[in-house]
C-alpha cells in the first residue's frame, strides 16, 4: 500500500482564496496531513491555496543564492570576491557530476512532485459557490509553475525525464529515461498553451490587481514560452539554424508586444521617477554630461524596478518579504555596516557599456579618457557597477589600492575587499544609513518586459533581419535611459552583436548572462583567456587606473554547454544516460 503522504506547507506564506499579497522565502514549517490539506470540507481552499503558495517558493530566487553569490559569478560578467567560492568552478572548468554548485537538480523534481499532487487531489475540495472557477486556475498556476521547473532542468542539462502527471511513492524507484530536448520543449510550451485561458490576465480593467502580483498570469505564460523558444531557437539547440524556429520565437514574443499595444496587458517599460539619489554634487565624479537632470531621471527609471514592490515591467516577480539580504552580501566593505562586497563585476562588463553618445568605448577616441574611464557613459553603469568614485551613501567609494574599500590593493583578498576593482551596485538600495542597512523591497525579476523585448528582437532579427520593428524593440530599452537610438542601416550580423550587447547590459546579473554565452555558444571564447579588473593607485588627489588580470578562466567546449547529469542520479537509475564527456 502506498504511504500517507506529508506535505511541507510554509504557514507564513498567507495565501487567501482571492490571491497573495507577498512570498516569504523562508517561514516555520509543519508537517501537515494531505488528507487535511484537501479537505473536501474546506470551502475557503485555505490550506490548498497556502499548498500552492508553497509550490511558488520554489522559483528561481536570484540575487545571492549560490553560496551567497549570484550565478553571474561564474560568468563573465563578475567573480566571487573569495577565491575559494565554487560558483567560479563554472568559470575555471572544475566543476564535475559530483561538485556542482548550481545543482537544482532535486530541488525542481521535488516541486514537480509537489505540482502532481496539487493536480491529482485538489478536485477533494468543495469549495463554496462565491468561489467557482478558482480551482480551474489554481490547476493552470500549478502546471504553469510546473512548466517552469522543467525549464530549469532544461536549460541546464538538456532533455529530462518527463513524468506528466504521475505521482510517485516516497521509496518508489524511479527508472525514467530522459526525453529529447525538443520532446520537453514540446511538452513545455504545450502545458502553457493549454494553461493560457484560464490564467487571470494582467490587463487595464484591473482583473489582474495587486492582489494576484506574484501569480502566474497569462502574461508570465506567454513570457516563458517566448522564452523557451528563444532557447530552442540558439545555436546550441538549433544547429542547422532552422529560421522557422526563430520565426516562431519572434512571433511569442509579438504575441506579448500586441497585447500591450492594444491595451489587454498593462506592461511597460518602468518610466517612474523616484527620489534622486544622484544629486549634483554627488555626480561630479561620475559624468562631465551637462544634462544632468536627464541623466539622474534615466538612473532612477531604471533602478527602481527592483526596489518597487509591484510594477508593471515585472512579468513575473520571486516575491519576498521586506529585507537587507542584498545589501549586506555586496555592500562595499569600507562601510561601517558589515558589508561582504561578495559581487565584483568584471572589467570586461564595465566595458560592455558604451559611452552616452551611444559609441563603444573602442570607437571613441574623444569620449573616452582612460583618466576618467567613467565619464559620460551609458547611465546603467552607475544603476549597475560600484566603481572608485561613486558617491555612495556617505562619501565616495575608494576602490583604488589603500582605499577604504580596497585597503589591502589589488592581488590581496583575505579581508573580502574586491578582487576586480568593482562591486555590485544593481539590486541594492539607498535606504539605509552609514552604519546600518535598512529592510527594503528586493523584487528578483525572474522575467520582466524589458527582456521580452529583447527577445523578440533578437528572435526577429534572426528569422527576418533588422527591420523597423527590431529596431524599434532595442530602441525603447535604449530611450528609458536616454540612450541615442542605433544607427540606421545595421546588416543582421552587426544588429546581432548590439542586440546581444544591449542584453548584456540590461540584463545583468539577473541570471541572463550566464546562459546566453551558452546558448550563443561563445562560453568557449569568453572563458577561455583571463577575466580582468581594474587597478587605481592614488597619487596626490589623483587615480591613474590600469587593467590587469584577476582569474584566468577556462571552458571546455567538448562538455561544458551542458551540466554533467548529477552522480546519484546515473547510479540510481539505470536508464539514465550521462551527458557527453562527463
Amino acid at each position: 500500500m502506498m504511504k500517507r503522504y506529508y506535505i511541507l506547507i510554509v504557514v507564513a506564506l498567507m495565501f487567501t482564496a482571492t490571491g497573495c499579497k507577498k512570498m516569504i522565502e523562508d517561514g516555520p514549517l509543519e508537517f501537515i496531513d494531505e488528507d487535511r490539506i484537501f479537505n473536501p470540507a474546506d470551502s475557503l481552499g485555505t490550506y490548498s491555496d497556502q499548498y500552492l503558495n508553497n509550490i511558488y517558493s520554489g522559483l528561481p530566487k536570484g540575487f545571492n543564492r549560490i553560496g551567497n553569490n549570484i550565478l553571474d559569478a561564474g560568468s563573465d560578467d563578475a567573480v566571487p570576491n573569495n577565491i575559494l567560492d565554487n560558483i567560479q568552478y563554472f568559470s575555471t572548468g572544475a566543476i564535475n557530476s559530483t561538485v556542482l554548485p548550481d545543482n537544482v537538480w532535486d530541488a525542481n523534481y521535488s516541486n514537480i512532485r509537489k505540482v502532481n499532487i496539487f493536480l491529482n487531489k485538489v478536485d477533494r475540495v468543495n469549495l463554496k459557490a462565491s468561489l467557482k472557477g478558482y480551482k480551474e486556475r489554481w490547476k493552470a498556476e500549478a502546471r504553469a509553475l510546473r512548466a517552469m521547473f522543467y525549464f530549469e532542468l532544461l536549460k541546464r542539462w538538456g532533455g529530462v525525464p518527463l513524468i506528466g502527471d504521475k505521482v510517485f511513492a516516497v521509496n518508489e524507484k524511479i527508472q525514467v529515461p530522459r526525453n529529447s530536448y525538443q520532446e520537453c520543449v514540446t511538452y513545455i510550451t504545450s502545458e502553457l498553451d493549454a494553461v493560457m485561458p484560464l490564467l487571470l490576465s494582467p490587463n487595464a480593467t484591473g482583473t489582474f490587481s495587486a492582489t494576484f502580483y506574484g501569480r502566474f498570469s497569462r502574461g508570465a505564460a506567454m513570457a516563458l514560452k517566448a522564452r523557451v523558444l528563444l532557447y530552442a531557437a540558439s545555436p546550441l539547440n538549433n544547429p542547422n539554424n532552422d529560421l522557422s524556429k526563430w520565426a516562431a520565437a519572434a512571433k511569442a514574443a509579438k504575441d506579448i508586444i500586441d497585447s500591450v499595444a492594444a491595451n489587454k496587458f498593462t506592461y511597460k517599460l518602468n518610466d517612474a521617477a523616484t527620489t534622486a539619489h544622484y544629486t549634483t554634487t554627488t555626480l561630479a565624479g561620475i559624468t562631465s554630461s551637462a544634462n544632468l537632470s536627464t541623466y539622474v531621471t534615466s538612473v532612477n527609471k531604471f533602478l527602481s524596478i527592483f526596489s518597487t514592490a509591484s510594477n508593471n515591467e515585472i512579468i513575473l516577480p520571486y516575491m519576498s518579504t521586506t529585507n537587507q539580504t542584498v545589501e549586506s552580501a555586496n555592500d562595499p566593505i569600507g562601510y561601517a555596516r558589515s558589508g561582504s562586497g561578495k559581487t565584483n563585476p568584471t572589467q570586461e562588463l564595465v566595458n560592455a557599456f558604451e559611452m552616452y553618445s551611444g559609441k563603444t568605448i573602442s570607437e571613441s577616441s574623444t569620449d573616452y579618457n582612460s583618466n576618467t574611464p567613467y565619464y559620460n557613459r551609458d547611465p546603467r553603469l552607475v544603476g549597475t557597477v560600484t566603481f572608485d568614485g561613486l558617491y555612495w551613501l556617505t562619501r565616495k567609494v575608494q576602490t583604488y589600492d589603500g582605499g577604504l574599500d580596497r585597503p589591502l590593493g589589488f592581488g590581496n583578498t583575505n579581508n573580502g575587499e574586491t578582487r576586480t576593482g568593482y562591486y555590485m551596485r544593481k539590486f541594492m538600495t539607498s535606504n539605509a544609513s552609514a552604519t546600518s542597512f535598512a529592510n527594503t523591497n528586493h523584487v528578483f525579476p525572474i522575467i520582466r518586459y524589458a527582456e521580452v523585448l529583447l527577445n523578440y528582437a533578437e528572435a526577429q532579427n534572426e528569422a527576418v533581419g533588422a527591420d523597423a520593428s527590431v529596431y524599434k524593440a532595442i530602441n525603447d530599452i535604449r530611450a528609458r535611459v536616454n540612450m541615442p537610438a542605433l544607427p540606421a542601416g545595421l546588416t543582421p550580423a552587426a544588429m546581432k552583436e548590439r542586440i546581444r550587447n544591449e542584453r548584456r547590459v540590461e540584463m545583468a546579473f539577473e541570471e541572463q548572462r550566464f546562459w546566453d554565452i551558452r546558448r550563443w555558444k561563445i562560453a568557449g571564447t569568453v572563458l577561455n583567456g583571463t577575466l580582468n579588473g581594474v587597478k587605481g593607485t592614488l597619487s596626490g588627489t589623483t587615480v591613474t587606473y590600469n587593467m590587469v588580470p584577476v582569474i584566468p578562466v577556462k571552458f571546455d567546449v567538448s562538455k561544458m554547454y551542458l551540466f554533467p547529469i548529477p552522480f546519484n542520479e546515473v547510479v540510481a537509475n539505470p536508464s539514465m544516460i550521462q551527458n557527453p564527456n562527463w
